[in-house]
């Protein structure tokens, strides 16, 4: 029997990007995300608007998707309930968020010089793309987010993670760092507690996942 039980949030599973981006004085801003989409070349973002790494965007039109796979997720979950804004919204003050200037070293993360685009990768993620805005999309409603359009100009893997000899990533080698209504799974299975979980005061039931 099916119900309607009037979802709170709808993240049903996307894997984890660590947005990187520039920030107005020049420094480099990371922020972890999953409402990611990619068709082609182009990869689509939600980003919420009180967000750094969305005023980032519209201001530099580019960045790079650092995609983790799930044995980085101590990295990315340092980085949960951070934000690069001086000023905290109020919303996100409640939820424990705090100011951090130095996102990469928060995570224990290093910076690598990009190719292409000016905001730097993630040298420890296996998957790098460097992208450029192509679009901005207001979402409708009173969501106060925005899809950006992304266009990947330069994609940087892992060798180990290609098929031999082809162009295309070994989907049994690829374990990316998957997030279910905020919570961290890998291999599926959860993999880690999250704070994000707990600033967004989730009921979840994890002792389930262990059975």
């Amino acid at each position: 029997m099916h119900v309607v039980p009037g979802l709170k949030v709808l993240y049903f599973g996307t894997p984890v990007v660590l947005i990187s981006s520039r920030n107005e004085d020049g420094t480099a801003n990371l922020a972890p995300m999953s409402s990611a989409w990619w068709l082609d070349q182009t990869c689509v973002l939600g980003l919420g608007d009180s967000s750094q790494t969305s005023a980032n965007l519209r201001r530099e039109r580019e960045c790079v998707l650092n995609l983790p796979s799930s044995a980085m997720v101590d990295a990315v979950d340092r980085l949960a309930l951070t934000t690069a804004r001086p000023v905290v919204p109020e919303r996100k003050a409640r939820q424990g968020y705090r100011y951090e200037p130095e996102k990469f070293a928060v995570a224990g993360l290093t910076e690598q010089a990009s190719e292409l685009v000016s905001p730097p990768r993630v040298a420890e993620c296996p998957v790098q793309l460097e992208c450029r805005v192509a679009a901005v999309h207001p979402l409708a409603g009173t969501a106060n987010a925005t899809s950006f359009e992304v266009e990947v100009l330069r994609a940087h893997v892992e060798e180990e993670l290609l098929i031999p000899g082809t162009h295309y990533v070994d989907p049994v080698g690829w374990d990316p760092l998957i997030m279910k209504f905020c919570e961290f799974f890998g291999g599926g299975r959860n993999v880690h507690p999250s704070r994000l979980a707990e600033g967004w005061e989730m009921p979840h039931r994890l002792d389930r996942a262990s059975r």
